[in-house]
């Protein structure tokens, strides 16, 4: 029996230890700590100050590191600093340990022997090494430990990046890696990938050498290297940073000491030639040009432009980063087949790097497969969820039609243009159409197609990522218009509804559409989950339709597209079957609101929620400042105003959570809702939740009809703070008028503190002020700037 199917084994983790507070070690007990694992960061004892000093620094700089590793930056003042002279005593009490001290074998094995007599009898034990061997490293451990050991490889920056290597050992016992398992993806919120014990794992081997094979063709075919970023971006399905900005964020110094970690350890690689630094990368570490840690590597900023290095004029020159015309083209074509056809064929210099690169890629991930990983897929998914890659490489081949294009590899080879003599493995051209299938995906060492994990944590994925072709049951639909689809997934009787508009916006069908199906709900289903198939939950209103109204001057029709938005939140919150908002991504101005008046809110950490309105000239009034207003009261019924203080600034400025937990301080998710790590559970944990409420028979909120308000009293005291904000030219003149009218409707509008007010009443009073300042030039003029240029105006 596994562990995770087993309640007597599972893996309990109440406090974890990270060895190392280097960059990667204090983020990885930030992430920690962000799931709720209460965390010791140890360091060398400081020479100066206090002896924990090296650790408390990396704490506090964590609040200073972009992207944010914590999701509360509050959340920093839980984790333990410690230092190995003092505190091993810390180490008695922890359930797992990780190592993160530079990748030094040396090093890493002296620190096991230290630590080992302060470990209880059950800690697990883990390092976050890049590359050295996992084995090896169990070795400097006493016997009996050696089977709670493994790698456990993080991707930097550990909070965002999907993926985790989890590198067992001979000896690893099976019960601690289903745990460890288990315990990553749901508490940590992690893609776990298990890698076998070969040097630099599978993310860095394959994302390291596609460097490699990038860098070496950026000289053969006389390249920029911002024309080389604009061909291995988003143009193939790849992140913005592409090749170079990419090596300038991490570090040339580190990318150096990673080519020459391959270099030491492959010498029978095929490929071992190119596991060099190329020249000018040796150049520019010589300079201390080490890429954006310092300012200045394969790019720099000069002034408000960025300039990229010119190896045959050893300067910088501007970056102009574009790909040519043929290329660009080709790049366009939908159909892989045509595309990759078109680039062997073209003579464009820029056409033939891209095919180079692709070949020796797929070349390299072929041959290596059978002892870098079990199938196929865990390559797919760790480059996908390592690198940010839309498809992996086996994904990408098998797109553009495999056999076609492992003949092209093999003519290539044989015309001695590939960077490797090596020749394709046999099974590569058995005739097959690829490696992910229907039975599976290849495992090149077990010669047969290998399914999906069957390790119960698992069955929470009711959508998992899928691979190349994978396809999931879309469930019933119960009932559909164009705007919104309400479906059911097996028999639990739980409605799933998902918009069908472009960033799940707002428009006329979508609301009309949630109000009949909560109408449907009420009669057939126990519960209903308000679900997107895909990010983001929603992006709020969809402004062409405001927009076109307010042209035309016809306020009437926009005063009743406002009063239906208010109807539908309202529906949802007093629905008689409980409504579950799940949701990810961006939820933004309406979609918040949706999510403010649901039973319960179940969000994936990387939510980022806000009433974002006035950054277009309006106020929330989908019912959104009505909910805070009636909140408040509720809070604190004797003064309504302390708790109106902690939102009012939060509205007013347009600002958007950077995390789930962040929305909960900010007063836009509520105490009880939920925070999912893993955005693959959520539609799992709010069913589960939305079946919960139901079981436990759950009644909507009483219409609440005697709401205690701060008045004007409240209103002025917000005006006060608006004159500070306009003087310090924080705030333009309109950005006052809309705050103005946010803290107007908070507190109820002119009438006296402590007054009583229906909910009707400050539904009313948010309409009001939506409808006049959507009448205003300037909102006007922010709203289509806004539409046209995606960003806010400041007018």
């Amino acid at each position: 029996m596994t562990a995770a199917s087993s309640p007597t084994s599972a893996l309990r983790i109440r406090k974890a230890a990270v060895l190392g507070a280097g960059v990667m070690g204090a983020q990885i007990a930030a992430h920690l700590t962000n799931a709720g694992v209460e965390t010791v960061l140890f360091d060398l004892p400081a020479k100066d100050g206090p002896k924990s000093g090296i650790a408390l620094k990396a704490i506090a700089n964590l609040a200073k590191l972009s992207p944010a590793p914590l999701a509360d930056k509050n959340l920093a003042a839980a984790i333990i600093p410690a230092n190995y002279d003092e505190d091993m005593a810390h180490l008695k009490d922890v359930d797992l340990v990780i190592e993160a001290i530079a990748e030094r074998m040396d090093w890493k094995l002296d620190l096991y022997r230290k630590i080992a007599p302060h470990l209880s009898r059950t800690a697990i034990i883990a390092s976050n090494t890049s590359g050295l061997s996992i084995n090896t490293l169990a070795e400097a451990l006493p016997e009996e430990m050696r089977h709670r050991f493994s790698g456990v490889h993080f991707f930097n920056p550990p909070r965002y990046m999907h993926l985790v290597e989890l590198i067992p050992t001979r000896l690893t016992d099976r019960n601690v890696l289903d745990g460890l398992e288990a315990f990553l993806v749901t508490t940590v919120g992690k893609g776990v990938v298990i890698a076998k014990d070969t040097p630099n794992f599978i993310g860095n081997r394959i994302g390291v050498f596609s460097m490699l094979a990038t860098m070496h063709h950026t000289e053969q075919f006389k390249l920029g290297f911002d024309t080389v970023d604009a061909l291995t971006g988003p143009a193939v399905g790849r992140p913005k940073s592409a090749t170079y900005r990419t090596a300038d964020v991490v570090g040339l110094d580190t990318m150096a000491h990673v080519i020459k970690t391959m270099a030491d350890t492959l010498a029978d690689d095929p490929w071992h030639a190119y596991f060099k630094a190329p020249a000018w990368l040796s150049g520019l570490i010589e300079k201390g040009a080490l890429g954006q840690k310092n300012g200045a590597g394969f790019y720099r900023k000069a002034g408000k432009d960025i300039v990229v290095l010119d190896v045959a004029k050893q300067d910088y020159r501007p970056s102009e980063q574009k790909a040519s015309d043929e290329v660009a083209a080709i790049l366009a074509i939908k159909d892989p087949a045509e595309k990759f056809a078109k680039l062997r064929a073209s003579s464009d210099p820029q056409a033939q790097f891209l095919w180079a690169t692709f070949r020796d890629l797929f070349h390299y991930t072929a041959y290596h497969l059978a002892d870098i990983a079990d199938t196929a897929r865990d390559v797919d998914f760790a480059i996908r969820w390592g690198y940010g890659w839309k498809l992996g490489p086996f994904e990408t081949w098998q797109a553009a039609g495999w056999q076609q294009v492992a003949g092209w590899i093999a003519e290539d080879i044989a015309a001695g243009k590939a960077m490797s003599k090596a020749p394709l493995p046999a099974w590569v051209t058995d005739g097959r159409n690829g490696v992910h299938g229907k039975a599976g995906s290849w495992s090149a060492s077990a010669k047969a197609d290998k399914p999906r994990s069957q390790h119960p944590v698992y069955k929470r994925q009711l959508f998992p990522d899928p691979i190349l072709g994978e396809k999931f049951d879309q469930g019933n639909t119960v009932w559909e218009n164009d705007g919104v689809r309400l479906w059911t997934l097996g028999d639990d009787g739980i409605g799933i509804l998902s918009f069908k508009t472009k960033m799940h916006t707002v428009n006329d069908h979508v609301l009309g559409g949630i109000q009949h199906a909560i109408g449907i709900a009420e009669e057939k289903l126990k519960a209903v989950v308000i679900w997107q198939t895909s990010e983001p939950f929603s992006a709020g209103a969809d402004l062409k339709g405001a927009l076109g109204l307010l042209k035309e001057s016809k306020f009437g029709d926009f005063e009743k597209m406002v009063a239906n938005f208010q109807r539908t939140s309202m529906r949802i919150k007093h629905s008689l079957v409980p409504v579950v908002a799940a949701v990810r991504g961006l939820a933004l101005g309406g979609g918040c609101e949706f999510q403010m008046h649901s039973a319960r809110t179940v969000a994936a950490l990387e939510s980022y929620i806000g009433l974002v309105e006035a950054g277009v000239g309006l106020l929330p009034a989908g019912g959104g400042l009505h909910e805070l207003a009636v909140r408040a009261a509720k809070a604190n019924p004797a003064d309504p105003f302390e708790e109106l203080k902690k939102v009012f600034e939060t509205v007013a400025m347009a600002k958007v959570s950077p995390s789930a937990i962040e929305a909960k301080n900010m007063g836009l998710l509520r105490d009880s809702d939920v925070v999912v790590f893993n955005a693959y559970e959520l539609l799992y944990v709010a069913k589960q939740v939305a079946n919960a409420l139901a079981e436990s028979g759950y009644r909507p909120p009483l219409p609440a009809r005697a709401i205690p308000v701060a008045g004007d009293v409240g209103t002025a005291t917000f005006r006060a703070s608006l004159a500070n904000l306009q003087a310090g030219y924080f705030a333009s003149e309109h950005d006052v008028e809309i705050a103005k009218r946010i803290a107007d409707t908070l507190c109820g509008g002119v009438i006296e503190r402590g007054s009583t007010v229906d909910e009707e009443w400050l539904l009313a009073l948010e309409r009001k002020h939506f409808v006049e300042l959507a009448k205003t030039e300037k909102t006007q003029a922010r709203i289509a700037h806004t539409m046209t240029t995606g960003k806010p105006l400041r007018n």
